[in-house]
Formats: structure tokens, sequence, C-alpha cells
């Protein structure tokens, strides 16, 4: 399986491009979207990072990615890593991403950023990477590493010089979900295809007319922050497909007819709204409580938890099936999710070869099924050191179903210059068109303000 995987993503996803989440806890919190330019990766290395010689303390701060955003969990992961390597300790602090982004900007302002930190490709690359403040990784990368990681991956994880700033573990692809039950209540399951998990763009806005007729609140474009936004984009780029940035991630392109068309039909329609007052996670959380009938922000470790009641299944029992984006012919393009790990400079050797060790652990060694495990994702590589691990998740139906949405996976444009900056000007640009303002005139000032961010 995981072989098709790493196909289908090499095939869907552009070589160059620049993370991955959501991830998402599996709660409350939504995955956000990520920058950087890349290309093929710096020649291949064929030594691997030493044990740190003495004791040495380090900190990982990680996003909630599957149950690495859950202490239990990560506490089995660093017991193993710990009892294989007695002279590093490993202190662990846990981002949301909601604040994840500011408390570690104000770190780094502080002098006082964590040793490693996981997350996607947009903010260890395109990010911080780009801007000075991580290490190169090149040198980690062995010939067996270059030889069994998928190579879409792996072009994530360099910069357009050859510097790598993620060492990746694993990756999934984002789509949206809905309530069965309630679909079937109202007679709206017909324009679904359960089988293959598509539907077409006619599909969804008859749905969302029949569910609003007893439901004024059949789903949110939530626009309270950044958290989830690979959803709303994702809704408004299938709906006629539109595009958020060009081929080459050179600029943004969300003012297109097609996305212009989108949002004026997703503004004017009865049972969606423009919610200024959520976040992804909020709105995975309005979901599970049954007061939206759908929502934007999903991904495999949302259809595999379990906190609040059985995985794929709401707080009240009623049955989740996830579903890729409604498109004009039900061919629509996912945003794709890639996580691993990163490692700030803060001047110390040791802790820096610590550091590495930690990460070959994890992505490369011993730990790899673990990591992923934990994760809750796909693992972007076939085998490590030429021991298979493909069927990680063979016994797991609901893993095996959701690959029928990875031929889908698009474009990763996460790595486009401005990042950072286009994400907030999408959410303020939402909150705007959802007090009225005009749909062609706010996508025109995002698209300004994402370019003018690009540009720089």
């Amino acid at each position: 399986m995981k072989k098709l995987l790493a196909l289908l993503l090499a095939a869907t996803m552009v070589i160059g491009l620049t993370a991955c989440g959501g991830g998402s806890t599996p709660t409350t919190t939504a995955k956000q979207e990520q920058p950087a330019t890349t290309q093929a990766p710096a020649p291949a290395a064929t030594t691997t990072a030493l044990p740190a010689a003495k004791d040495v303390e380090i900190t990982l701060w990680t996003y909630p990615i599957g149950k690495w955003g859950d202490d239990a969990s990560v506490k089995a992961l660093i017991d193993s890593f710990q009892k294989a390597n007695p002279n590093i300790k490993v202190a662990v602090e846990y981002l949301d991403y909601t604040n994840g982004d500011d408390q570690v900007n104000t770190a780094i302002e502080g002098k006082k950023a964590p040793d490693l930190i996981m997350e996607g490709p947009e903010r260890l690359v395109a990010n911080w990477g780009a801007k000075g403040y991580m290490v190169d990784l090149a040198s980690l990368w062995t010939d067996a590493d270059k030889a069994e990681i998928n190579k879409a991956v792996q072009s994530a994880c360099f910069n357009d010089k050859g510097a790598s700033y993620e060492f990746p573990v694993c990756m999934t692809a984002h789509c949206m979900a809905i309530n069965m039950d309630r679909f079937k209540e109202v007679g709206a399951d017909k324009f679904v295809n359960v089988d293959t998990h598509t539907w077409t763009t006619a599909d969804f806005f008859s749905a969302v007319a029949l569910l609003a007729e007893s439901n004024e609140s059949v789903g949110a474009l939530y626009c309270s922050g950044q958290g989830g936004d690979q959803g709303t984009r994702a809704l408004v780029n299938n709906l006629y497909g539109g595009t958020f940035t060009d081929e080459a991630h050179t600029k943004y392109t969300a003012d297109s007819p097609e996305n212009i068309k989108a949002l004026e039909e997703l503004s004017k329609t009865k049972g969606i709204k423009f919610d200024a007052a959520i976040n992804g996670g909020e709105e995975i959380n309005l979901f599970r409580q049954g007061v939206l009938d759908m929502a934007f922000c999903w991904n495999i470790a949302q259809q595999l938890n379990d906190t609040n009641a059985p995985a794929g299944q709401t707080n009240d029992g009623k049955e989740i099936v996830f579903m890729s984006f409604p498109s004009e012919k039900g061919e629509s393009k996912l945003q794709g999710g890639i996580w691993g790990f990163g490692i700030f400079d803060n001047g110390d050797a040791d802790r820096i070869e610590a550091a590495k060790t930690f990460i070959k652990y994890f992505a490369a060694g011993d730990g790899v099924k673990d990591a992923v495990k934990t994760s809750t994702y796909f693992a972007v590589r076939d085998k490590v050191n030429g021991a298979d691990i493909a069927g990680i998740w063979a016994d797991n139906a609901v893993m095996n179903e959701y690959t029928k949405l990875m031929p889908f996976l698009g474009d990763y444009y996460q790595v486009t210059k401005g990042w950072a900056e286009a994400r907030t000007a999408w959410w303020n640009m939402l909150q705007r068109i959802g007090s009225g303002g005009d749909v062609a005139t706010e996508v025109a000032q995002f698209v300004k303000e994402a370019n003018e961010a690009a540009s720089k």
C-alpha cells in the first residue's frame, strides 16, 4: 500500500515545491499550512550522526500531529529513544495551531528556541529555515534515505540552494467530512458517492440546500485565524477549478474568475456561513457535536480519533464519512501534508548532534514505525535501511479505505514565498466577505497583499 501511496504522491505533487496540517489535534486543533522554493536534494551523504559523547539535554517542541500532541503517547516514544541513547535527555513542550507560531517566534527572538521542532516544510523550510534560524540537515540524508523516501517529499524538505531544514517522517491528504446520518435523514445521501468518497459541485450545493431546510449551520467557512486554512482554500479552489498560486510557486493567483465565482456562490448559499468566531479546530468540535453537518477541516487523524466517541462517529454516535472536496467533475485536488523534524541553530554543537541522533532514530532508524503510528498518518518511505515497512497499516481498514483519496493529491504550493503573510491575508479576506464585502474587490486585495509579500 505504501508503495502505491508514494507513487501517487510523487505523481501529483510538484517536484520543486517548497508542508503538510494539520495535522491537527485529534479533538480541537487544525493543521495550518505553510513557504519555500526547492530543488533536487544536495549531493548524497554517506555518514549519519553519531550519538553524543557526553550527557546532553535537549528540548523538543511539537505541533499536535496526530498523537504527537498527546503526552502519554509522546512519553512512550521518548522513553524508547532514551533507552537506546541514555546520555540524551529530552524535554517536550506541546504547541497548538492557534498560538504555536507566536510561541516559536517569541522564543527565537528571545534566543530560547527549542533544539528540535516537529512540523511541516511550510514552517521549517520556507519560514524559519529561509530566515536562517535552522540547521542544515543535508548531511543527514544518506544514499539509503534518498532511495527510500518519496521523491516529492524529499524535494519539499530542501530549499533552492540544496539546504535541508526538515527530515520527514509522515504524510497525508487533507479532506472534508459529512454527518452521514443527517444526509440520510433529509435525503441528501443521494448526492454523495460513498464508495469513491467523491461528489460534484452541483451535488454539493444540492445537498446543502436540503440540509439547510432544517439546519441553518450546515457548514462554516471559519476565519478567526489561520488554523485549518487548508480546508477553506481547498473548498474554494476545487468548486470551479481555481488555483491558489502559479505552478512555479512565484505568485498568488487566487483572483481567478473560478475562485471569485466559488466565493460568490458560497457567500449567498443558505446554510453556509463565513464565521469569524471560529478556526478549523473549533469547526471540528462543532461538527463532532452535531452543530454543523459537514467539516472542511479533516484528515485521517480526525477520522481515526476516538477521544470522545468511537472512531468515525460524532459525539452522539452519528456516522462520519470522509469526503473529497466537491469539484465540477468530481475529481478534486487535495492539499497534502508532510511532517518531520528540524533543528534550531542555538550554537551548541553537542545539542545539535544530540538532536540529529534523535532525528535519525525516529525518521530513519528503529523508531520510525512507532513515530508514524503515533502520527496516525502514512509513512514517507516504504523501507528503513532496507527493511520493508510498507505494511505498517495493513491491519487497519480505515487507513486502507483512506488511500482512495491519495490519487487526488494536488500541488504542494505552501512553499510559495510570502506564505505566512498570504495566510493572514486569506482569513482577513474571508472575514471581509462575510461582513458583506464585494467578493471581487476583496479577492483582489488579498492577491495584492500576498504578492507584495512574495516579491520581498
